[in-house]
């Protein structure tokens, strides 16, 4: 069964991938704080191995690196998630978020004092009050809505809906950047979203106290790039913009890389 836009669909984040291993660029700090722990969000239908080629360069340049298992049951319940997560990490954070995970990170960064940078990468920068919905609706160019498929209880219990992406339409609203054999694949590898966060509103935001970068994709067909240019000015974020699709740290995970290495060092 599909969910219309307007009733509970909307998208973000993908599913998984593996972008190509190559060294990143230098990054020794230039600040006289130790480097930061980069903490790294996934969005919705995705898991961690999303950020793969940039956990690999962040690596490389030294940086240790925590890839957080999104829970995808809703916006509060998995920005307490992250929160709790954050609270076990000790010294400076610089956390990032792709996609849903905006939400996540606007939220539970909010009390933590060691958080000193936000990067959102192809995401939602919520202000208190929005939702999935209401963001993705706000221009048009969003091709999410009508690939949404449900999965729910045969017996009619409705006890949950979840959501995925019709694994034929994935790979030109999510990787059209890619080729399609590599779309197939992170079709594959989704994970559901729970169909109730799509209208959940988020909280006071992050990024009103703490300094926030943005990268933009220019040709995604989930959030458009108008969308997207708006959230980075309201929040005042420092804007990237390249010519990428919602991956964009797949497809070009060395200039996502570069970006996170410019908030660590003008923050720590």
């Amino acid at each position: 069964m599909k969910l219309s836009l307007r009733n509970a669909a909307l998208g973000l984040a993908l599913a998984g991938g593996v972008a190509a291993l190559v060294p990143g660029v230098a990054a020794a700090s230039t600040a006289s704080g130790p480097k930061p722990t980069v903490v790294l969000v996934h969005g919705a239908w995705a898991d961690g191995s999303t950020w793969s080629g940039v956990t690999e360069r962040l690596q490389h340049d030294g940086y240790t690196v925590d890839v957080v298992a999104n829970p995808l049951r809703g916006v509060a319940s998995d920005s307490k998630y992250l929160g709790d997560f954050l609270a076990t990490i000790d010294g400076p954070v610089v956390l990032v978020a792709h996609s849903y995970g905006g939400f996540l990170i606007s939220n539970a960064a909010r009390d933590n004092t060691n958080v000193k940078a936000l990067v959102y990468v192809d995401a939602y920068v919520p202000a208190e009050g929005d939702s999935l919905l209401s963001l993705t609706e706000l221009n048009p160019g969003s091709q999410v809505g009508p690939a949404i498929r449900t999965v729910s209880p045969k017996d009619g219990s409705g006890s949950y809906t979840d959501t995925y992406i019709q694994p034929d339409l994935f790979p030109g609203i999510f990787a059209n950047d890619e080729p399609k054999k590599k779309g197939a694949m992170l079709a594959a590898g989704q994970r559901p979203l729970n169909a109730s966060t799509l209208g959940e509103p988020s909280g006071t935001p992050a990024w009103t106290s703490i300094p926030t970068w943005d990268v933009i994709g220019t040709v995604d067909n989930v959030i458009p790039p108008a969308t997207q240019r708006y959230m980075a000015k309201r929040a005042n974020a420092h804007t990237t913009e390249i010519k990428a699709a919602h991956l964009s740290m797949v497809s070009q995970p060395e200039k996502v890389e570069r970006v996170i290495v410019e908030a660590a060092r003008k923050t720590s």
